[in-house]
């Protein structure tokens, strides 16, 4: 059976027109002169690579820090005790806790964006591997979320710091902010995190690096971005 088009996304096909690479600016400009929506959708990039994710030497992962914000309130735990749990409470942390947040998370409780926890604190919070792992949640020292300065990782998060991970089919998919934003502030939010997914190429990947990158909203068809030698960086 055929897929449904809307009338709305029908339109958005036609005003795309061909799909040839556009570099970021462009692609930016395209999609924001599209038919709008009812919300304010997210804008994201998308990168297919070339990498083996079963592979763990080639497992591509890291954080950006996104000049103007990602347009998201970001919910914030930390697993900590004393001097670093108040810092984490004086710095905007919605959750902050350790025994207690560990049984609410045994218990399923993920209704937050990141989890953030000191080293001490990860002899336990490791256990919440099975609860927070497939969700992308578990803390992690590469990412900056291991640390026993949680004032500071409490404060990157809530100002745009943005997680990305490769996926089990080799795709990487960052939001990096909202349609509303000016294009100067998505395109240098963009370029933040092109770079950042290029510097974090596995020394073990060999070649070309990124297959294909592409822009897109939340109710917008994909827009292949241009990223020429980059590609092979």
């Amino acid at each position: 059976m055929p897929r449904f088009r809307s009338k709305r996304y029908k339109a958005v096909l036609d005003k795309l027109g061909e799909d040839k690479p556009l570099d970021l600016a462009s692609a930016i400009k395209k999609i924001k002169e599209l038919p709008p929506v009812k919300f304010d959708q997210t804008v994201s990039l998308a990168f297919s690579l070339t990498v083996d994710p079963k592979q763990s030497d080639q497992m591509v992962r890291g954080t950006v820090g996104l000049p103007h914000g990602s347009g998201k309130n970001v919910r914030v735990l930390v697993f900590a005790k004393g001097a670093a749990a108040q810092a984490a409470k004086d710095a905007g942390a919605e959750y902050v806790g350790f025994e207690d947040l560990i049984k609410k998370c045994n218990e399923g409780f993920t209704d937050f964006d990141v989890a953030i926890a000191t080293p001490e604190a990860m002899t336990e919070v490791r256990k919440l591997g099975k609860v927070l792992g497939p969700r992308g949640l578990m803390p992690n020292p590469k990412t900056g979320t291991v640390t026993d300065d949680t004032a500071r990782a409490v404060k990157e998060c809530k100002a745009g710091r943005v997680e990305f991970k490769l996926d089990k089919n080799a795709n990487i998919q960052v939001p990096f902010g909202k349609l509303s934003f000016h294009e100067k502030q998505l395109i240098e939010n963009g370029e933040a995190v092109i770079d950042a997914v290029l510097k974090a190429r596995p020394p073990a990947a060999k070649g070309g690096y990124v297959r294909r990158a592409s822009l897109a909203a939340t109710q917008t068809p994909s827009i292949t971005i241009a990223l020429g030698k980059t590609t092979n960086q």
